[in-house]
């Protein structure tokens, strides 16, 4: 699972030209479901999310999470974050999930990512044509990756998502 996250002021996801649904300071998530995927990867990716601590405190350091802010959230999901452009100019799709598991692990996610405290949830719509508007905060953006979380990093022990 990859997921693009960004500390925004605001952010909007309009859904096929119709539905608007907009969140104010809070995280923007942008999420893709890989084939190999699990229900863990899920669970473990919603707590990484939602705890990672990309907000200022009294000090001015990245100290505190949107969860202990009571921040918002807008996840959106994205099957383009699973593209393999090794080869070639055209983006290789081969890697994202498709339904169900890529709807039942997203629906996952976005259920977990509820259990922290967060002021308010908005998605997008799996599946649909979306637009997505954000005020970018910092700019600070992170990219996570559940494969990174198994492969050892050169030089470096293994760590797990919860530290």
């Amino acid at each position: 699972m990859k997921v693009v996250l960004q500390r925004v002021k605001e952010a909007s996801v309009t859904i096929e030209n119709d539905e608007v649904r907009s969140i104010g300071a809070g995280l923007v998530l942008l999420v893709g479901v890989s084939t190999t995927d699990t229900q863990e990867d899920a669970v473990k990716m919603a707590q990484k999310c939602a705890e990672l601590r990309i907000f200022e405190d009294a000090e001015g350091k990245m100290n505190v999470s949107a969860c202990e802010l009571g921040l918002s959230a807008l996840i959106v999901s994205n099957f383009t974050l699973q593209a393999d452009t090794r080869k070639g100019r055209r983006p290789s799709f081969v890697n994202a999930a498709k339904p169900p598991l890529s709807i039942e692990l997203y629906q996952l996610f976005v259920s977990e990512m509820g259990k922290y405290g967060l002021k308010e949830i908005k998605t997008g719509e799996f599946g649909a044509e979306m637009q997505v508007r954000l005020q970018n905060d910092g700019p600070i953006t992170v990219v996570l990756d559940t494969d990174e979380w198994h492969t050892p990093r050169h030089g470096h022990h293994e760590r797990g998502p919860e530290q």
